[in-house]
């Protein structure tokens, strides 16, 4: 079988084949602007992972790198039917809606003596114990709980040929992003994020990466992290990263696409819609990198690849949460899958 085109071929494929969804070049060049202005900041650093998602247990616990495991095999499609029924959970006070519903009920799950995190548990857990640990605050259920609850235990049962331990499934290919992504997508079904576009097989591997980022953002944080290949990492394409692109006008959508989306057409997983706004995002993210380390040689002489893909993914996924009103008039690509 043909193996598919990396996240970052397939991007580039995909961006040079697109017919509704562009790049805008000066939209990149302003977005490097932007970030180089912040190269500085905590925001780029693997010590900002913690800060990012307060509710992650501390880094140095063995229980934050099983934590990470459990929420990004459960890491996707949160957004409601309607926008009005939304899945909330409540922990410490605080009301989370989206990703942060399955962060919250995790960390609640954890607090209330559940071993959630723990393979022997997760591996064997019925539907009805799922649906206890990601109860809603209202009668409105996390989307895809099945699927949740299938993908969870296929995942728990592939780890316990590692004694349950997530850092020791990774341990073989620990210094190698790309080695580890494979190992990732070759074990567990569920993160196999591909599709065929104009005939060639391409690749996301959403789920993957972000895997092995936050692995990384652990290991990094303890002072134990040695991935020199860490830029083999695109960013993350989901739904919420193409939205901020569009917003910060590095990335398009052709009329008939933004009307669609507008009219809240669901983007079937596969269709070329889905895969042109997944890829070129991909693409984006790649040429806004490229600018930024452009710019710190033209003006420092030196290339900053300390700030990768995934790190300018880390920044933008927040600020596009903390700017979700302003940018409220461009629509999200709806599309119910276990990949995003």
């Amino acid at each position: 079988m043909e193996a598919p085109l990396s996240p970052r071929e397939s991007g580039k494929f995909i961006a040079e084949n697109s017919k509704d969804v562009f790049i805008d070049e000066e939209g990149v060049k302003r977005v490097a602007e932007m970030l180089y202005e912040k190269r500085d900041s905590e925001e780029f650093t693997a010590k900002g992972w913690k800060n990012m998602n307060p509710l992650a247990p501390s880094w140095n616990t063995d229980d934050a790198i099983n934590w990470v495991f459990v929420v990004d095999t459960m890491n996707f499609s949160f957004w409601p039917d309607k926008e009005d029924q939304q899945c909330t959970v409540t922990y410490k006070d605080k009301t989370y809606t989206g990703y942060m519903t399955l962060c919250a009920a995790i960390t609640r799950a954890m607090d209330e003596g559940i071993p959630i995190t723990h393979a022997s548990y997760f591996a064997n857990m019925t539907l009805d114990d799922l649906k206890h640990v990601l109860r809603s605050d209202n009668d409105i259920p996390m989307p895809m709980i099945e699927e949740r609850h299938r993908v969870l235990t296929e995942a728990g049962k592939v780890l316990l040929q590692y004694d349950g331990s997530f850092l020791k499934f990774m341990s073989r290919f620990h210094n190698s992003a790309e080695k580890m992504v494979k190992l990732i997508v070759d074990s567990l079904p569920s993160y196999r994020d591909e599709a065929t576009f104009q005939g060639k097989k391409v690749s996301f591997h959403k789920r993957a990466q972000i895997l092995v980022a936050d692995f990384w953002g652990i290991m990094e944080a303890r002072g134990e992290a040695c991935i020199p290949d860490l830029n083999f990492l695109t960013m993350f394409a989901d739904y919420r990263i193409p939205q901020a692109l569009v917003y910060l006008k590095a990335l398009g959508y052709s009329d008939e696409l933004m009307k669609a989306l507008k009219e809240g057409v669901i983007l079937p997983s596969g269709d070329c819609r889905e895969v042109e706004i997944r890829g070129c995002s991909i693409w984006c993210v790649e040429r806004i990198k490229m600018a930024l380390w452009d710019l710190t040689e033209q003006r420092e002489g030196r290339r900053l690849e300390d700030i990768n893909s995934a790190i300018i993914d880390f920044f933008l996924w927040p600020y596009a949460k903390e700017h979700h009103m302003e940018m409220a008039h461009i629509p999200i690509h709806h599309t119910r899958s276990i990949y995003y």
